[in-house]
């Protein structure tokens, strides 16, 4: 394999890139300041993730002696890839912070200062501050023979400060873990238009001695350390999956170091006395230049004020297909079908659609699958009201979405109470499929309503993340939805299923025969046509069709947010012309999937739950879903086109695994695919209101403030 230009580009350095370009966003010209900083934070964030995850099971792999991942990657050798990646990636994104966002946020009037720069009636202020509000939440750990190394919390900032006891002895260790229910930063200043925050780990560091009396500090240094958070359960040897999925998560706080983040000043000898108790070896360690914990920079993101160095809010709109004076039902029923574009149009009228279910008298049954569900969440409250009603509720709460577990136990805990039926999944198989069926008694006998979305039920999400979702009550897609439930909740075996595509057992399958029918199709002169719109893109064997096709003249355009493992470039180059693939990150997470086949002028649509991945194939229950209305296909037509034709957000691959960079293309306003979105909802609300004859009452759209440039110039080392 030629490793500059692969068949398949590597997963996880396919990955690296899609984080290369939300960390972009934080050097975009065009993008106002705090939403600059929310990407430092969302990068810092997802790189966490992906070491829990990714590096650790690349190391289990290197500790089995595994020497070969998919596609012929060698363990040892990713890792060494993916580490001067991370490296070059971390470093500009201090650059970023401490060089352009934090000195253009000082002078807009947000500043995050040391402690040094503080005078002293500020540090008395503080003083007192911490006296009453962090110092009796803090416990030092002193390090000796009767006091063991305490376990280190993953995640969590930590101070190591070497001191010597007042009585003499020799030099001693103790470690003061900064609790995450403390506030990152410590007002020291707030006028309204001047802000000044000092890190809480900093007034910390100061005040030691009332931490550690009687003792003498010789010096303090910051650290954190990430563990391994990849979960492995053999489910089919469990009793109880619960009960399993408890324990380890009873186990997280002894699980692996994998990373140990150092700030910069801790003296050789103590760096090298911590990196003997967290047994570190030297690739685990990364020196820190600034401040540890970055994802923790949102809560500065959400302070009150400073509209001008945020993006316009853009609210949910109401949907032009929904009648508010009528129920939901008489909605599905008179339209048909009915789609909700996320978070341009509002998510209430899926929490109405549990909410009316839970009170109807003529609702008899509820079915749903959760995967991940927020904190307080108005869809659990709703099942949670149905089962008090007496209403039969089945609900399938995957416990094993990754780090969601224990709120997920929790929500399964309350249904359960409430006399829902509770299950949780398939041995072998995540459930993650978004399928809602309401069962109601009508005049003319039962009906099946049900939702189908891209999306989780969770009403914080959608808020940020763009999905689509389908109320209907089609007769052969509720059959296909009542079998699905059966063979999640029961023992059924999968029917032939009518109109859904679902994994692991006909959706590759199918989506390789409507490949290779495009292909039968396709000429020089009347080329075949395939969209996706998707978050992943890494089987093998989808590529190599897409290949196929494009190589029988089949235009393949392909709109990736985050890995993608095609690479055009290892083809002829009259056929890799044929693959457009383009990655849009921006203000909402791109999580939609679309898939588009033009079928020679009879197009297949289909959107639903699945990516194209192993995982998403065979691993899990997923679904797609056919749209077979001609005006909910206009407006994915038109979501297509606009993502297709975004030069603002949309980075084209150059290379393989190569992106083309949108920091100075401002200019592309006008191409902005998700501004242009919401503007298009706009109008049909304003449509809808003219030809009702009302005076439209919607606010004229903007285009969003510009920020301050920032002073990055064109460094060759970030292209």
């Amino acid at each position: 394999m030629h490793m500059d230009n692969p068949r398949y580009i590597n997963r996880e350095m396919s990955w690296l890139e899609f984080n290369a370009r939300v960390l972009d966003e934080a050097a975009d010209e065009g993008t106002p300041l705090l939403e600059r900083l929310k990407f430092i934070a969302i990068f810092s964030s997802n790189l966490d993730e992906f070491f829990m995850v990714r590096v650790a099971g690349i190391n289990k792999q290197i500790e089995s002696g595994a020497t070969k991942f998919a596609h012929g990657y060698n363990p040892k050798k990713t890792l060494k890839m993916l580490d001067r990646r991370v490296r070059t990636l971390v470093s500009r994104q201090y650059r970023y912070l401490e060089e352009d966002i934090r000195p253009a946020l000082a002078d807009a009037g947000i500043v995050i200062c040391a402690y040094s720069d503080l005078n002293p009636s500020q540090k008395d202020k503080l003083k007192k501050s911490f006296q009453k509000n962090i110092f009796p939440v803090l416990t030092p750990v002193a390090i000796d023979q009767s006091h063991p190394f305490p376990v280190i919390k993953n995640g969590a900032v930590e101070l190591l400060v070497s001191l010597e006891p007042e009585q003499g002895g020799k030099e001693r260790y103790a470690i003061i873990e900064v609790p995450e229910i403390l506030p990152r930063f410590i007002p020291v200043e707030n006028t309204g238009q001047r802000v000044v925050l000092l890190p809480v780990e900093a007034l910390i560091a100061a005040h030691l001695e009332m931490l550690l009396p009687g003792c003498e500090i010789q010096e303090c240094g910051m650290f954190r350390i990430t563990r391994d958070m990849d979960i492995s359960i053999d489910e089919e040897s469990v009793a109880d999956l619960l009960s399993e999925i408890q324990v380890e998560m009873q186990k997280k706080g002894r699980r692996e170091v994998i990373r140990l983040e150092l700030a910069k000043g801790l003296s050789p000898k103590a760096r090298r006395w911590l990196e003997k108790k967290l047994d570190v070896t030297p690739q685990m360690i990364h020196g820190i230049n600034g401040l540890l914990n970055l994802k923790r920079l949102l809560e500065i993101t959400s302070l009150p004020g400073f509209a001008n160095l945020r993006d316009q809010e853009l609210p949910p709109l109401s949907s032009t297909q929904l009648d508010p004076e009528k129920s939901i039902f008489d909605n599905i029923r008179n339209e048909g079908a009915i789609v909700l574009h996320h978070p341009y149009e509002s998510f209430t009228p899926v929490i109405r659609f549990l909410e009316e279910a839970a009170n109807d008298p003529g609702v008899l049954a509820i079915k749903q699958t959760l995967y991940r569900v927020s904190g307080d969440s108005p869809i659990v409250r709703a099942l949670i009201q149905a089962a008090r009603n007496g209403k039969q509720v089945t609900v399938l709460i995957e416990l094993r979405a990754r780090f969601d577990e224990e709120n997920n136990i929790l929500w399964a805990r309350e249904l359960a109470e409430a006399g829902a039926h509770v299950v949780y999944g398939l041995a072998g198989l995540k459930v993650h499929c978004k399928a809602l069926l309401v069962i109601r008694r009508e005049p003319d006998g039962l009906r099946r309503y049900f939702h189908l979305s891209t999306g989780n039920y969770n009403d914080k999400t959608a808020k940020i993340y763009t999905d689509i979702g389908l109320f209907g009550c089609d007769k052969l897609l509720a059959d296909d939805l009542s079998a699905l439930f059966n063979v999640i909740t029961g023992f059924a075996k999968p029917p032939a299923w009518r109109k859904l595509l679902v994994a692991p057992f006909n959706l590759k399958e199918r989506l390789l025969f409507l490949i290779e029918r495009e292909v039968s199709f396709s000429t020089k002169e009347n080329p075949g046509h395939i969209i996706f719109k998707i978050n992943s893109l890494i089987d093998s064997d989808i590529i190599d069709a897409l290949y196929k096709a494009a190589k029988r003249h089949v235009r393949i355009d392909l709109i990736v947010r985050g890995i993608c493992g095609i690479n055009p470039y290892h083809i002829e180059k009259s056929a890799a012309a044929r693959i457009r693939v383009l990655s849009i990150v921006d203000r909402f997470l791109e999580h939609s999937r679309i898939y588009y086949f033009s079928n020679n002028g009879t197009p297949d649509y289909y959107i639903g739950s699945a990516d194209i991945m192993p995982r998403n194939l065979y691993s899990r229950i997923e679904i797609l879903f056919p749209i077979d209305h001609d005006n909910i296909r206009t407006e994915l037509d038109t979501i297509m086109k606009f993502a297709l034709q975004d030069s603002r957000k949309g980075r084209r691959l150059t290379g393989p695994n190569r992106y083309s960079r949108t920091i100075k293309a401002a200019a592309q306003e006008k191409t902005h695919s998700q501004i242009r979105l919401y503007k298009f909802y706009q109008q049909k609300i304003a449509q809808r209101q003219e030809e009702a004859g009302e005076t439209p009452d919607i606010t004229v759209f903007r285009t969003p403030p510009s920020s301050i440039k920032p002073r990055l110039g064109t460094d060759k080392k970030d292209e």
